[in-house]
């Protein structure tokens, strides 16, 4: 029996970061909602919590969820669209900061993605959860959640 993993990502808004990852094909399940963390990241900001087995690779989940947002920027609402990677276990934080330093050096980027403890979830409305599978021809859906579906299948051939 395959072990279910699960990462929390913080990539902007929600509605996208829940589109991107319901696309990866070996993703299992995307809960879209508010993570917090602990001090100076304890307030709820927008996230997904991503469920996925022994067979995912890890590194393409975290490149997939780094070129999908201004994970490189900072912008004036940071707080509310923070670019973080939430890990449930020491284990997992250390795999994680060592793909974040692979993927600085191979694509010569400087992330300013946070990696932090999970602390608390909270779930989205229902009434806007799974935004772009609902609302596919929404203005907001076609001008930013297609492209970082285009850009999707881009990284995953790779």
């Amino acid at each position: 029996m395959k072990t279910i993993h699960k990462i929390g990502l913080g990539g902007g808004c929600h509605w996208c970061t829940e589109a991107v990852f319901q696309a990866v094909a070996v993703v299992q399940k995307v809960e879209q909602g508010y993570i917090s963390s602990t001090t100076p990241y304890d307030s709820l900001s927008e996230a997904v919590i991503v469920h996925f087995n022994d067979l995912v690779n890890l590194e393409q989940l975290i490149d997939v969820h780094l070129e999908t947002h201004a994970s490189t920027q900072q912008h004036s609402r940071r707080e509310d669209y923070r670019s973080a990677i939430y890990y449930f276990d020491k284990e997992t934080q250390i795999e994680i900061n060592s793909i974040l330093s692979t993927l600085s050096q191979k694509r010569s980027k400087n992330y300013i993605t946070a990696i932090l403890p999970f602390v608390e979830f909270k779930p989205s409305r229902e009434s806007i959860q799974n935004y772009y599978k609902t609302r596919p021809d929404a203005p907001f859906c076609k001008r930013y959640i297609e492209p970082k579906l285009k850009l999707v299948s881009e990284i995953i051939k790779n």
